[in-house]
């Protein structure tokens, strides 16, 4: 495994290939590395679909409200269009470009509309600088995300098994 350097601000995400560890940012964005932590937490992101895959861009999950895969709320009609229970969490922009292995705060049109749901940049995706937060960063297991099945959804999404922070698991 990759050399934790700080495992209460790493997220390990379980993948049916495999794990993706992914380093969370508290110095750029405090307030979305702490929505994902809070949220692993609670077990949350737990059987979560990838409900938006796009080929060559990024894979977005984390619709905590409609996307668990295991729960009696599951409607993959709607997954996407939901989030968590707490408040929106405001813009952190920063200049940290979205590059390959970057995990972003997915959004409405409002810019301080994050909630629960990301993505994991496949490429570079420099259009995307300075308009949605970056917080994280794959630092091992990108070849698990890669493999992620696409699809605007997928036919058969892949789902996040389990996520949780380092320090606890």
């Amino acid at each position: 495994m990759a050399e934790i350097k700080d495992p209460e601000n790493t997220v390990i995400v379980e993948l049916k290939d495999g794990n993706v560890v992914i380093e969370l940012l508290p110095d750029v964005a405090p307030k979305h590395t702490e929505r994902m932590k809070e949220l692993a937490r609670a077990g949350k992101y737990d059987g979560v679909v990838f409900h938006r895959v796009i080929d060559g861009f990024m894979a977005q999950t984390g619709d905590v409200e409609y996307g668990n895969s295991t729960s009696d709320s599951f409607n993959m009609g709607r997954v996407g269009t939901g989030g968590s229970d707490l408040e929106d969490v405001p813009a952190e922009f920063s200049r940290l470009p979205h590059a390959r292995g970057t995990l972003g705060a997915a959004r409405s049109m409002n810019p301080n509309s994050a909630n629960s749901q990301f993505f994991i940049n496949f490429k570079d995706n420099d259009f995307l600088n300075g308009q949605y937060t970056v917080y994280g960063r794959v630092i091992e297991g990108m070849e698990h995300v890669d493999a992620i099945v696409r699809g605007e959804p997928p036919a058969n999404p892949d789902k996040m098994i389990s996520v949780k922070v380092a320090a606890d698991a």
